[in-house]
């Protein structure tokens, strides 16, 4: 821009904050119009084994391996373990990843786990009050058997934080480590029935919805 570079509506703009209307104005650079970047809102079910990132420099395959080429550049939403799977939101909303995944907006995610054994009532007690754990306290987490299984149980796990393996650290702390785990639901939004690996584009009711539910939670904080 101090170079002279940079026109708005075919006027030299040299200052650094310089505001305009995006849906009116023509910015160019270079001679070169400069466009705003799409949304892209991509709701994908992670099966077991991509790894939650763009680029992995050890070659392994990522959960953007699955699907394919979107308008502009995305990344996920938050992590999923290999070993997990579940919903997995992708998109170039910055602003709207942050506050769904910084802890300080306390957006509920919803788990399904299959552990061993079945938990006593003193073990989900603890679950509810928050165990320690090797790095700190774990949240208080809302737990609720499923059903019984054999020697194991399913179990609906909820929290807001979303540290490394918390939720597989959490049960395998009060004594039931986990078979299997599945994410189902992050805010108002639901996995649904995407088999895993499945993906589609969220509806613009779904935007809507995540986008004025973390706008309240922002708003409270």
């Amino acid at each position: 821009m101090r170079a002279g570079r940079v026109r708005v509506d075919g006027e030299v703009v040299t200052e650094p904050g310089t505001l305009l209307d995006p849906a009116r104005s023509r910015v160019e650079v270079d001679g070169r119009p400069v466009e705003v970047e799409p949304k892209v809102y991509v709701l994908l079910n992670k099966p077991r084994g991509p790894i939650s990132t763009v680029v992995d420099r050890r070659g392994r395959s990522t959960v953007l391996d699955l699907i394919g080429d979107l308008r502009g550049r995305v990344y996920p939403a938050g992590r999923l373990d290999a070993d997990t799977e579940g919903l997995l939101l992708i998109t170039n909303d910055g602003d709207l990843t942050y506050r769904l995944t910084h802890p300080r907006f306390e957006v509920e995610k919803v788990y399904v786990a299959e552990v061993e054994g079945r938990p006593s009532r003193r073990a989900l007690d603890r679950l509810a009050g928050g165990v320690m754990l090797a790095d700190g306290a774990a949240p208080p987490a809302r737990v609720r058997m499923l059903r019984a299984a054999g020697r194991g149980a399913a179990l609906e796990v909820t929290v807001h934080s979303g540290r490394k393996r918390m939720v597989r650290r959490m049960l395998e702390a009060v004594g039931h480590p986990v078979i299997s785990l599945k994410r189902t639901r992050v805010g108002p939004l639901e996995l649904g029935d995407l088999r895993p690996g499945d993906w589609r584009e969220l509806t613009p009711k779904e935007v809507a919805k995540l986008k004025e539910h973390t706008e309240k939670r922002a708003a409270r904080r």
